[in-house]
């Protein structure tokens, strides 16, 4: 075994084979568990069975939906054009299995003395790749509907266009405030610096609040306490980018039959899915290393230490994917026109301004100090916790007149006069 390593070029890259090829069968076994899972979830919501042939539960459904697109026949429109129409499938999927290759789903072991981390590739750039295969995935889209020769694949592409651009964005400035929390680009560093616990806070000493202050040494050090407004804004700019209610704009049904993939059938079919439901994953597991610890929590002492962390990733990430299947359940497609409003005109102005109050409540002034500067960012947030419950608690104010009142009519245009009579 050793001289094959050698020969390959070293035991570092037989890791890294292997940590590729195992990242992509967990990714296809991640994709055939959500969607079953989705079916059974959205079942269950409607008061229906769901899935229940194949398997135990109907656990293999979804494998016999993919067998069944893989030997269907592949049909291709006469005006397509043939590279692009091909080429389209596979820039739709790739690039989600490239954005998990930065997302630490543990620790390390040791094997054989060699260290493995539990990461497919640790970049000091991490994030960036991360935004990076996200926005290389809108080009599948955009060739899926411009090459299919047809108008209603055009239209869903050029909406998916505008949408993806406009979230990137969103996305992307959600980031920021991380960055400047951790002074990092890297998501394992990231993720090790929400290790641990609050600790002591000494704000509500000598008040009623000084015993239930006390909670802080055991609530956990997660980004989700200090920077709840950028997970806000990254977990809506994330559901739009995957495409999914209610913003899935780019193939509502109702209006262009099935938006950009409408002339794909077979195999090319099932990739736009397959990338579909892995960017979810990869979206909800990007949640949980920025906000919710990664991998961090209890750990039993003796047994296995390097399983705990895999099952507690696992837990926090298939919570974030119930959440998007809850929410396709729930929520009606937004029009199109509010898609762009929230996008442009609520999402970006707030990842800036959340962006600036971040710059200037972790500035660290030589000589100050540490516990004061602690205080002043929790009160701070506090702060803005309740402002916006408030906002949230008024409410829309043109919600409060649920009837649109009729326009006076003008007096130079009157009414017209039906004439009466047989005909």
């Amino acid at each position: 075994m050793g001289a094959i390593a050698d020969f390959i070029g070293g035991p570092q890259v037989v890791i890294a084979i292997v940590k590729v090829v195992v990242a992509f069968v967990a990714l296809l076994l991640a994709t055939l568990m959500t969607v079953w899972f989705e079916r059974k979830v959205i079942a269950d919501m409607q008061a229906r069975i769901g899935p229940n042939r194949w398997g135990p539960f109907g656990l293999l459904q979804a494998l016999a939906d993919g067998m069944k697109l893989f030997f269907k026949e592949q049909v291709r429109p006469r005006y397509a054009d043939r590279w692009t129409y091909g080429l389209a499938p596979v820039m739709a999927a790739v690039p989600s299995f490239l954005a998990f290759a930065v997302i630490p789903f543990g620790d390390h072991v040791t094997v054989a003395g060699e260290r493995v981390d539990f990461i497919v590739s640790d970049l000091n750039i991490g994030l960036l790749f991360f935004l990076a295969a996200g926005s290389i995935g809108v080009y599948g889209v955009v060739l899926a509907g411009w090459a299919s020769g047809s108008k209603y694949p055009l239209l869903g592409g050029i909406r998916s266009t505008a949408q993806l651009i406009s979230y990137e964005i969103a996305l992307g400035l959600a980031l920021v405030p991380i960055v400047l929390v951790t002074n990092s680009l890297s998501t394992v560093e990231i993720v090790a610096a929400q290790a641990g616990s609050v600790g002591n806070v000494d704000l509500f000493d000598g008040t009623f609040l000084q015993r239930p202050s006390e909670l802080f040494e055991v609530i956990p050090n997660w980004y989700i306490w200090s920077q709840w407004p950028a997970f806000l804004l990254f977990m809506i700019a994330g559901i739009a980018e995957t495409n999914r209610a209610p913003f899935d704009l780019p193939e509502a049904e109702t209006e262009l039959i099935a938006g950009f993939h409408t002339e794909y059938s077979g195999i090319r079919f099932a990739l736009f899915f397959l990338g579909e439901y892995i960017h979810v994953v990869v979206i909800s597991a990007m949640a949980v290393t920025l906000f919710f610890g990664g991998w961090n929590g209890p750990i039993v002492d003796g047994f296995l230490p390097w399983l705990w962390p895999v099952l507690w990733f696992l837990v926090k990430t298939i919570a974030f994917v119930y959440l998007f299947i809850w929410l396709r359940a729930t929520l009606p497609r937004l029009r199109y026109d509010r898609l762009m409003w929230l996008g442009w005109k609520r999402l970006i102005p707030a990842a800036l301004l959340w962006i600036m109050v971040t710059a200037v409540v972790n500035v660290d002034p030589e000589g100050a100090d540490e516990q004061m500067l602690r205080n002043i960012r929790l009160g701070v947030f506090g702060a803005l916790f309740l402002l916006v419950l408030f906002v949230v608690a008024k409410g829309d104010p043109r919600l409060k007149q649920i009837v649109t009142p009729e326009r006076p009519r003008s007096r130079r245009t009157p009414k017209r006069r039906v004439k009466s009579g047989s005909a």
